[in-house]
C-alpha cells in the first residue's frame, strides 16, 4: 500500500495566506496533519503569489484580493482551488473563475469563529481531496452534477399544488 500516490489518501497541498497568530493553532488542530499545509502571515499578492507554487489549493483571507489578474497568478502556479476564510466572495471574481476552472469555496455557516472556520476549511480540503463536491460551501459558478441531481428530483417530485388558503389541490 505504500507504493500508492500521496494524494490517493486524499491529501492535498495548500498555502493559507494572511494567517493571524490567533489561527495557526485552530488549523494545525483541525488539519491534524493530514494535507501539507504551509501557513504564512503574508498577504496574497503578486509578490507572494510565487509560494503557491507546486499547491494544488490557497486558501485566502476576505482582505486577499483574487480578481482576475491574480487568478492568472494563481493559475500558472498550478492552484486549481480556491478556499476563502468567510462567508463572503467579495474579493474573488467568481465568474472570471469559473470559466477559468477554478473550484471555489467558502464558509457558508453563521458561526463565523476562528474554530469553525477552521474546520470548515479542512472539511473543504477533504472533499476535494477525495474527488466530492464540498457542498453548500461550493461557490463555483457552474452547475455540477449535484445541481444536475437537485433539478432532476425537482422534476420528479413536484411540489404539491396549493390553492390561496394554503390548501393542497386534488
Amino acid at each position: 500500500m505504500n507504493d500508492l500516490p500521496k494524494d490517493a489518501y486524499g491529501r492535498m497541498k495548500a498555502i493559507a495566506y494572511s494567517i493571524k497568530p490567533q489561527e495557526k493553532e485552530s488549523l494545525a488542530l483541525a488539519n491534524g496533519k493530514k494535507h501539507d499545509l504551509t501557513l504564512i502571515s503574508n498577504e496574497l499578492n503578486e509578490r507572494t503569489v510565487s509560494y503557491a507554487l507546486g499547491k494544488e489549493a490557497v486558501i485566502v483571507s476576505p482582505y486577499d484580493i483574487v480578481d482576475r489578474k491574480m487568478l492568472w497568478e494563481l493559475k500558472h502556479a498550478g492552484v486549481t482551488k480556491i478556499i476563502t476564510r468567510s462567508k463572503a466572495t467579495t474579493h474573488i471574481d467568481l465568474k472570471e473563475a469559473t470559466r477559468m476552472d477554478f473550484k471555489v469555496a467558502n464558509v457558508p455557516d453563521a458561526d463565523q469563529s476562528i474554530e469553525n472556520i477552521a474546520r470548515q476549511t479542512i472539511r473543504n480540503l477533504n472533499a476535494w481531496g477525495t474527488g466530492k463536491c464540498v457542498g453548500k460551501a461550493c461557490c463555483c459558478q457552474k452547475v455540477c452534477e449535484i445541481d444536475k441531481k437537485k433539478v432532476k428530483t425537482e422534476a420528479d417530485n413536484p411540489p404539491a399544488n396549493h390553492d390561496r388558503y394554503g390548501q393542497t389541490g386534488n
